[in-house]
C-alpha cells in the first residue's frame, strides 16, 4: 500500500501541476451567467428622481434597498444598500462602533473581544485583529454554534462586545443554524448585555446547491426576539454576478443603523448608484435571485460531488470531511495533527491549498487538522488532479512516509 501511494504522488509531481483551490472564487463559467451586466444600458435618474450620474444617495437607492428589503424578508427604512462586499458592511460596522458606540466606544475599551465561530472565515479574524478585538472563538455543531459553549464564554468574561457568524453555510464548514439556535443565540446574548451585537455576515444567503434545511429570515427571528436594535445582516452579490463589481445589503435598526449611517456620511461620498441600478434591472427580485442562483447550483454542485468522491477514498481512519448543501467549501479534518504537513506535502505537487490554521484566530488551529478545500474555481480535470493530491497527501502524512 505504502509503495503505491508514493508511486502515485511521485506521477503526480511528475506533471509540473499548479493548481490553486485556496479562495471561494466562482468559475468563469459561472460568471458568463451574468455577462448581460456588461452591456447593459441603465438610465439616468432613479425611480425616485435621484440623477444616478451625480452625487448623493449615501445609504443606496430607492430600487436597490428595495431589493434588499426583499431578500431579507425587512422594512426598506431598516436597509442600507452599499458597496460590493459583505465584508465591507461588516468592517463599516466595526469601525462604527469602534468610534462611536454609547456609552463607550470600543477604542476606549481595554478588552474589547468578540465571539466567533471555529473553524471560521479568516477574514473575519484579520479584521477584528485590525481593530484590537480579541476573539473568543467557540465550537459549532449541526445546528449551529455550541450554545453551552456560548453560554460559557459569556459568563466567564465580561469583555465580550458581540459575536460574528456565518449563519448559513457557515464558512468554511456549511453548517446552517436552525431558528431554534439562532433564537437561543438572541436570548442569551441580549440576556448577558442589551449592547450585545449580533453580526450575521450572511454571505451564502442564497446559494443553495442541494436541498438545505429551512431557515426562517433573520430579520424575522431578530423582531421576535426583540433584538433589531441588536442586529446586523449583511450579504452581498459578489458570488452572485462578479467578484468585487456587485453590490451589498445590510438590514439594522435602531443604534447600530445610527452608527453605521454616521460612519458612512463621512467616508462614503455616494455608492456607485449606476451599477446598483445594472444590478436592480438584473436581478429585479428575490425570486429572481433565486433563479439565477440555481444556474449557479448546476455548475457548483458537480464540482462538490467530484470533489467527495476522492473524500470517499479515505477510509475514516484518516479524517472526516463536511458535505455542506451550499456556499463554497469543503472542511477535511485530519484524524491526527498533519493538517500543516498534508497542506506543504501539496504544494511540494503544485496543489495550493490554504494555509492550515487559517480557519482559526491568528492562524493557529491547536489541533493542526483542520483543512480548507475550495473546489469551485477550477476546471473539472484540474480539481480531479488537485484531489488526487489531496488524498494522497493525506495518506503520506498520516502514515508518515517519506516522499
Amino acid at each position: 500500500m505504502s509503495e503505491a501511494i508514493l508511486n502515485n504522488f511521485k506521477r503526480l509531481k511528475s506533471m509540473n501541476l499548479s493548481i490553486d483551490i485556496t479562495r471561494g472564487k466562482p468559475s468563469s463559467d459561472q460568471l458568463d451567467l451574468s455577462n448581460a451586466l456588461l452591456s447593459s444600458s441603465v438610465s439616468a435618474s432613479s425611480n425616485s428622481g435621484a440623477d444616478l450620474r451625480n452625487y448623493g444617495e449615501t445609504f443606496g437607492i430607492t430600487e436597490a434597498r428595495e431589493l434588499g428589503a426583499d431578500l431579507f424578508s425587512a422594512p426598506l427604512e431598516n436597509i442600507i444598500a452599499g458597496e460590493q462586499s459583505s465584508l465591507l458592511l461588516t468592517y463599516q460596522t466595526i469601525l462604527a462602533n469602534f468610534l462611536f458606540a454609547e456609552p463607550i466606544p470600543w477604542k476606549d475599551l481595554k478588552n474589547p473581544k468578540f465571539i466567533c465561530p471555529v473553524p471560521g472565515f479568516d477574514r473575519h479574524f484579520m479584521m477584528l485583529n485590525d481593530f484590537g478585538i480579541d476573539v473568543v472563538p467557540i465550537p459549532l455543531t449541526n445546528d449551529g454554534i455550541d450554545l453551552d459553549a456560548f453560554e460559557a464564554a459569556l459568563k466567564n468574561d465580561g469583555d465580550i462586545l458581540g459575536i460574528l457568524c456565518v449563519p448559513r453555510h457557515s464558512n468554511p464548514s456549511g453548517e446552517t443554524y436552525s431558528d431554534e439556535n439562532i433564537q437561543k443565540m438572541f436570548k442569551v446574548g441580549s440576556n448577558f448585555s442589551k449592547k450585545f451585537l449580533f453580526l450575521f455576515d450572511h454571505a451564502y444567503l442564497v446559494h443553495d446547491f442541494l436541498p438545505t434545511k429551512s431557515q426562517s429570515p433573520l430579520w424575522d427571528i431578530a423582531s421576535k426576539a426583540n433584538v433589531c436594535n441588536q442586529t446586523v445582516i449583511v450579504t452581498s452579490c459578489s458570488k452572485v454576478t462578479f467578484g468585487g463589481g456587485g453590490i451589498s445589503f445590510m438590514a439594522t435598526g435602531g443604534h447600530s443603523l445610527d452608527l453605521v449611517k454616521k460612519v458612512r456620511m463621512t467616508m462614503i461620498i455616494c455608492p456607485d448608484k449606476i451599477n446598483q441600478k445594472r444590478h436592480v434591472d438584473f436581478l429585479e427580485s428575490a425570486e429572481k435571485v433565486k433563479l439565477h442562483m440555481k444556474k449557479h447550483a448546476e455548475l457548483v454542485r458537480p464540482k462538490f460531488e467530484l470533489a467527495y468522491s476522492f473524500l470517499e477514498k479515505l477510509d475514516n481512519e484518516f479524517g472526516t470531511f463536511s458535505r455542506p448543501t451550499g456556499g463554497y467549501f469543503i472542511c477535511y479534518a485530519t484524524s491526527k495533527p498533519i493538517a500543516s504537513k498534508v497542506v506543504k506535502i501539496c504544494k511540494d505537487a503544485g496543489v495550493l491549498l490554504t494555509p492550515a490554521g487559517a480557519t482559526f484566530p491568528k492562524g493557529i488551529d491547536s489541533e493542526d487538522s483542520i483543512i480548507r478545500i475550495a473546489p469551485t474555481f477550477v476546471t473539472s480535470d484540474e480539481l480531479s488532479l488537485a484531489m488526487d493530491v489531496f488524498v494522497t497527501a493525506v495518506q503520506i502524512a498520516h502514515l508518515d512516509l517519506n516522499t
